[in-house]
C-alpha cells in the first residue's frame, strides 16, 4: 500500500505551497511508513508515501527520466515491469533503479499516452510532463487503486 497526492494551480504564475503539500502527504502516512518524497516545480506539486516492496533501496519517488522532464508518483504494482524494462532498454532508455515506477516514465517517453495500454497491473499514477506542462492522471482498468 502507498499513497500519492498533489496540487496543480491552473494559474501558471501561482506556485504550489510546500506546506500545503506536506500537510496533504502527512494524511497518507498510514499508507506508507517506509518513505516519503516530494516534487515541486512552480504551479505543480506531487508527493507520496511508500510501503517499500519492490526495489526497497532504490525505489524512492517521485522518479524522473534522465533529463527531469517527465516525473511520476505512483501507487501500485506493474506486474510486467521486467519485460517492459528490457524492451525499453533495448530502445535506448537508461534506468537508474530496478523499480517498477521508473518503467512508467520511460514508457511515457516511448509511447506517450499509449504507454498506459502497455502497463499490466494495479495502479494510480500522477505523471507531470514538463515540456508540455501537462498532468496525466491514470488508474488501472479494474480501478483497484484509488485516485481522486
Amino acid at each position: 500500500m502507498c499513497g500519492i497526492c498533489g496540487h496543480l494551480n491552473l494559474e501558471r504564475g501561482r506556485a504550489v505551497e510546500s506546506a500545503l503539500l506536506d500537510e496533504m502527504n502527512k494524511t497518507l502516512q498510514h499508507r506508507g511508513p517506509d518513505d516519503e518524497g516530494f516534487y515541486v516545480d512552480g504551479n505543480i506539486g506531487m508527493a507520496m508515501r511508500r510501503l517499500a516492496i519492490i526495489d526497497v533501496i532504490g525505489g524512492h519517488q517521485p522518479i524522473a527520466n534522465e533529463d527531469g522532464t517527465v516525473v511520476v508518483t505512483f501507487n501500485g504494482e506493474i506486474y510486467n515491469f521486467k519485460q517492459l524494462r528490457t524492451e525499453l532498454i533495448q530502445a535506448g532508455h537508461r534506468f537508474t533503479s530496478n523499480s517498477d515506477t521508473e518503467v512508467i516514465v520511460h514508457a511515457y517517453e516511448q509511447w506517450g499516452d499509449g504507454s498506459l495500454s502497455h502497463l499490466n497491473g494495479m495502479f494510480a499514477i500522477a505523471l507531470w510532463d514538463t515540456r508540455h506542462q501537462r498532468l496525466l492522471l491514470a488508474r488501472d482498468r479494474i480501478r483497484k487503486k484509488p485516485l481522486y
